[in-house]
């Protein structure tokens, strides 16, 4: 099993030349799908609220008729979805106009494989074949998103979406610019290591962005990184 590596360290400042290389991986990641009609949402946990908000959005929009949302507690989450990730974006939707009947959780889950399998088993004790899914994710995860769900649900047409926010906006979102960078390459590395696992297909990545990747990891952006 891979564990993200225990480092302590302080919070970086990232230059400017850093902020262009974790944009390049940040544009890398999102896989610019054009969004369209499917059988149902999949809304995938993680510390990011806005990914729950999206997902309400993209509901009102008409985009799908059922809203699944998955995910257990991670050491980031515990903190501020105590009840766990599914069941506060639930909640959240709810506020937003989802109506109750049609928001579905998956609590269990405690990372993206298990997301979706989980989510696929969920699925398949309702009424009516699951042949498309929109995933909606943080930012910087469509990419590892598409390729679990390639992998793990490889019969199911899978467009992934996320909250349309710019690098800078997210950034000063998340007010801690060092820790969004550690998390980009973190993502990257999983996209790269992952289907030699059997975690996840290929994906290609090109040399600009693994030249960036591998920059951003000499100036010490490890604390996200698999051991």
């Amino acid at each position: 099993m891979m564990l993200e590596t225990d480092i302590s360290q302080l919070s970086k400042n990232p230059t400017d030349d850093q902020i262009k290389d974790a944009q390049l991986i940040w544009d890398y990641h999102q896989m610019h799908h054009e969004l369209r009609s499917v059988d149902v949402g999949i809304g995938l946990g993680s510390h990011d609220l806005g990914v729950a908000t999206f997902a309400a959005q993209l509901y009102r929009q008409g985009l799908f008729p059922t809203l699944v949302f998955t995910g257990a507690n991670s050491r980031t989450t515990a903190a501020r979805f105590p009840r766990g990730e599914a069941v506060h974006y639930r909640e959240h939707a709810i506020t937003l106009g989802v109506p109750d009947s049609d928001v579905l959780v998956e609590p269990q889950a405690t990372n993206t494989g298990q997301n979706i399998v989980l989510t696929r088993e969920l699925l398949a004790g309702q009424a009516g074949p699951v042949e498309s899914v929109l995933l909606i994710s943080k930012p910087y995860m469509e990419r590892r998103a598409f390729a679990t769900c390639q992998k793990m649900w490889p019969e199911v047409e899978v467009i992934c979406a996320s909250e349309p926010i710019a690098f800078a906006d997210y950034l000063e979102s998340i007010g801690d610019p060092g820790l969004v960078v550690d998390m980009l390459v973190g993502d990257l590395q999983r996209v790269i290591e992952y289907p030699a696992l059997g975690f996840a297909v290929e994906q290609d990545v090109p040399d600009d962005v693994r030249i960036a990747y591998e920059r951003l990891i000499e100036a010490g952006y490890i604390s996200r990184l698999m051991t």
